[in-house]
C-alpha cells in the first residue's frame, strides 16, 4: 500500500517539478520530498513478489535497482554543478520509473489492474 501511495504521489509532485520555474526554493522544496518518495517507491518494491522469475524477484527489481542509481547520479550532479545531467537522470527516471513501470502495472493479472478496470 505504501508503495502504491508513494509512487502516485510521485507522479504527482514529478509532474509539477516538469513544470516549475528550475532552481527556484520551490523546485528545491519540492525536489527533496520526490527523491524521499521515489526512494521509498523503489526500496519497498522488494518486498513485492507477485512475479517471481529470478528467484523471488522480477526484471521489474532491476529497474528499481536503476532508479536508487539515478537518484544518487542526480543529485551528484546538481551537487557538482551538472545541471544537464541532473535534468537528464530526473527526467528519465519519471518516464522509465514511474510513468512505465505504471503502465506495467495496469497489465491484466496484476493487483492495480483490477482496482482500476475491476475484473
Amino acid at each position: 500500500m505504501l508503495h502504491t501511495f508513494a509512487a502516485v504521489f510521485a507522479l504527482v509532485a514529478g509532474l509539477s517539478l516538469l513544470t516549475l520555474k528550475k532552481g527556484t526554493p520551490l523546485h528545491r522544496f519540492t525536489g527533496y520530498i520526490w527523491v524521499a518518495t521515489l526512494s521509498s517507491v523503489a526500496l519497498s518494491s522488494f518486498w513485492i513478489h507477485d512475479l517471481r522469475m529470478i528467484g523471488p524477484f522480477s526484471p521489474i527489481h532491476l529497474l528499481s535497482i536503476w532508479a536508487l542509481y539515478n537518484l544518487v547520479r542526480a543529485i551528484t550532479a546538481v551537487r557538482a554543478g551538472d545541471i544537464a545531467t541532473h535534468s537528464a537522470s530526473m527526467k528519465s527516471l519519471y518516464l522509465y520509473a514511474l510513468v512505465g513501470a505504471g503502465l506495467f502495472t495496469l497489465l491484466p493479472g496484476r493487483i492495480l489492474h483490477q482496482v482500476v478496470f475491476g475484473q
